[in-house]
């Protein structure tokens, strides 16, 4: 959940001021080369929150459907590592492209 807290407050801290911005004056006022990182952190911070979603509900549905053996199965390293794939593919997919 802190995961999903933190896409979510980078999204509403480093995406939308400059799309506000590029709302209100109907085109980019930044500097170009801005344009491409701001893109990248749009794509991964919405793909980082996607994906956080997707993890926990992988892993509510492992406390669901074997509760016994949830506390065998995630454990803080898997929790950890979990958030790191999520986190890592993220940034490979926005930006590996720049």
């Amino acid at each position: 959940l802190v995961s999903l807290f933190m896409s979510d407050l980078m999204v509403g801290l480093v995406v939308m001021p400059p799309a506000m911005l590029n709302q209100l004056y109907g085109r980019w006022v930044l500097r170009g080369d801005f344009c491409s990182l701001w893109a990248s952190f749009d794509v991964m911070c919405c793909s980082a929150s996607i994906l956080n979603l997707c993890v926990i509900s992988l892993d509510r549905y492992l406390l669901i459907t074997s509760p016994l053996r949830y506390k065998l199965r995630m454990t803080s390293c898997r929790a950890l590592a979990l958030v790191l794939a999520t986190w890592t593919l993220a940034a490979l997919a926005s930006f590996l492209p720049i």
